[in-house]
């Protein structure tokens, strides 16, 4: 409550003006930060329909009606924390190392300076390196993981890094604890019958999306319970949503989440020791009208750092 962020930081930008997240004020260095949010331009690390890079673009432009007052969790997350948009990650857009180079230092700078990262992408391979300097400052940590698809595939086209390997990389490299690792929407055809062998080895859990659409959204955000004590990471793939909600993504799924379920599950993460998060695979090129997908994304952001609010 000490350092509120001014209230003319939610006034809109003049005409010309880039947007920034929320409209909040602008920051080359997170010294200073509570929590510093960041894009990602990158989708070299996609294996189907393109565009993600610009997905950092879209959702400041679509946040920028968001009003500052959380009326569920009750917080206003700019008066309890200092927030600012730290701008792009320079990536590499040819080169998936040099890009993850590139968002290792951005963020190590970031954790460096006590903020937390809260990152938009860019294809879901941008949480590996994001992980890697987590692990670095806490040890291996929990995750929740929104997603259509598991995104532990061993390897595509020969790669061992694209936007279907960062989970299996990250239990590999003693990044997360699979233990304490559970995924929340999963559904689709699969490749072959043990897809799902290496979550077996590991013992992450999974919560198919026909178990959160039987139980509610109320029994699947229970489970988050038993990742309290710990951090924890929150990754979210828009493509968790159903493609009627959140059509512009580069791997749709049918059957998913409803924009309220999406909502609601991430509210239930209220009381986890967040760590970082981030919002990954939109794809403007592919939204529907208004840019459903990329206003959806931003109030998912909103609604990350205000669950932030509440740990302060």
């Amino acid at each position: 409550m000490d350092h509120p962020v001014p209230r003319d930081a939610f006034v809109s930008p003049r005409f010309g003006q880039v947007a920034t997240f929320m409209l909040l004020p602008v920051a080359a260095s997170a010294e200073g930060l509570d929590v510093a949010l960041l894009g990602i331009p990158y989708d070299g690390g996609s294996s189907y329909r393109p565009g993600a890079r610009f997905g950092p673009r879209a959702v400041r432009e679509q946040s920028s009606l968001i009003r500052p007052w959380h009326p569920v969790l009750k917080v206003h997350p700019f008066e309890r924390l200092r927030v600012a948009d730290c701008g792009d990650v320079d990536v590499a857009p040819i080169s998936i190392e040099r890009t993850y180079a590139a968002i290792e230092r951005r963020v190590a700078e970031i954790v460096g300076h006590g903020a937390v990262p809260v990152s938009v992408g860019g294809d879901h391979s941008v949480t590996l390196p994001i992980l890697r300097v987590l692990a670095r400052r806490h040890g291996p940590v929990g995750l929740v993981h929104f997603d259509a698809h598991p995104d532990t595939w061993d390897e595509y086209f020969g790669s061992k890094f694209f936007h279907g390997t960062p989970f299996r990389r990250a239990v590999e490299e003693g990044l997360l604890d699979p233990r304490r690792m559970i995924q929340v929407g999963i559904r689709g055809p699969l490749y072959a019958a043990d897809d799902f062998a290496f979550h077996d080895r590991h013992g992450i859990e999974v919560v198919r999306i026909e178990t959160v659409k039987e139980q509610g959204t109320a029994w699947a955000g229970e489970r988050f319970g038993r990742l309290r004590g710990g951090p924890v990471y929150c990754s979210f793939d828009i493509d968790a949503v159903d493609p009627a909600y959140a059509p512009a993504t580069g791997t749709p799924e049918v059957g998913g989440l409803s924009s309220y379920e999406a909502l609601a599950l991430v509210r239930a993460l209220a009381g986890l020791t967040l760590v970082g998060a981030d919002v990954v695979e939109v794809s403007p090129p592919f939204d529907g009208p208004g840019q459903i997908t990329s206003l959806l994304a931003a109030n998912l952001v909103f609604e990350l750092v205000s669950l932030l609010a509440l740990l302060k």
